[in-house]
């Protein structure tokens, strides 16, 4: 897939990625960093979740710290050629980079595929936040709750079919956590893309899907689909009569997407904690904790052992649930 940037600017002119190639020599001291202008990379196309993030964590690095945070879009390969650049590039605190669950999901799905080590290349920064799945059914599915979608399920196994953007996208593995925590018989269809999911499951060709709240909100308030569970541990604001998987016995499926920032392997700790506690800070208390709210995420602004601790974590379950399932990327 060809890449593609774009510059994100607050303030100034213009500053080219040239610019901060030119200046990559320099050292990154935690005084005076950033000295020059930072790139960001995005392993995905502009505009959806990961790069919105990634663009606002952007202008908080340059309100802050008065020098340009550049988002480069680097998507392609399942967003490991984007992570990979990262991986490859000089640790001087001058490249970091924006990751999601893939991040983690990709190790188990990918195997000796993946081009860098991802539990040793790379040194979280923060953890920004997380998102809650919800499981939405089309109202022709006789399933007023959980414990009735599941004795349905299991009284017709294989009648009731979910869609996702792609084998072992997050929606998949929620709906691979259900079929393993309750030991039903559902059938997953992949599709090329998300938008795809939903004007099937509103029409009714398949009967569920997993998604984030904000993006069903609408469609569960109108009564074309019906919520059932959210995947979070508590209940959302956005849908605080919906009970949590865990409320209704099933704990077991608890998929709630990461998005947060990392910098290669070398990148001086004086660095990392700078760029953290910044981030940080805005994402508990500050600007950033309020935009983020209002998109549907749960702010989190985590310390980089925090959110080394989430990417270790994460990495081993995916691998386990992709193992136990038989998953595999034809």
């Amino acid at each position: 897939m060809k890449s593609s940037r774009r510059t994100f600017m607050v303030g100034g002119a213009a500053l080219g990625l040239g610019v901060i190639a030119a200046t990559r020599g320099r050292p990154a001291v935690a005084a005076d960093y950033p000295a020059d202008a930072v790139r960001m990379i995005v392993p995905y196309p502009p505009g959806g979740a990961t790069d919105v993030l990634g663009r606002m964590a952007a202008q908080t690095y340059t309100e802050a710290f008065g020098q340009s945070f550049v988002v480069e879009n680097r998507g392609g390969g399942g967003t490991t050629i984007g992570t990979r650049a990262l991986a490859t590039a000089k640790p001087d605190g001058y490249t970091i980079g924006m990751v999601d669950s893939t991040f983690t999901i990709n190790p188990g799905l990918l195997g000796d595929r993946v081009p860098y080590d991802t539990l040793k290349d790379f040194l979280p920064i923060s953890l920004m936040a997380t998102a809650t799945f919800v499981l939405v059914v089309h109202p022709s599915v006789h399933a007023q709750d959980l414990a009735q979608f599941i004795r349905l399920a299991k009284s017709k196994p294989a009648s009731l079919s979910y869609g996702s953007a792609g084998v072992g996208s997050g929606p998949h593995l929620a709906g691979e956590q259900l079929r393993q925590e309750a030991a039903i018989d559902i059938l997953h269809v992949p599709y090329r893309g998300g938008g795809t999911v939903f004007t099937d499951l509103l029409g009714g060709q398949i009967q569920f899907a997993f998604a984030t709240v904000p993006s069903m909100r609408a469609h569960i308030q109108a009564g074309k689909l019906r919520a059932l569970a959210v995947t979070s541990e508590q209940r959302s604001s956005l849908l605080p009569d919906v009970p949590t998987f865990s409320e209704q016995g099933l704990p077991g499926v608890n998929l709630s997407p990461l998005f947060g920032l990392i910098a290669p392997a070398g990148v001086p700790s004086a660095v990392i904690d700078k760029l953290s506690s910044t981030v940080s800070t805005s994402i508990r208390s500050g600007s950033l904790h309020k935009a983020l709210l209002e998109k549907g995420f749960n702010p989190v602004g985590s310390t980089p052992a925090e959110f080394e601790q989430r990417i270790q974590a994460d990495v081993a379950k995916w691998i386990e649930l992709i193992q136990r399932g038989g998953i595999k990327v034809e």
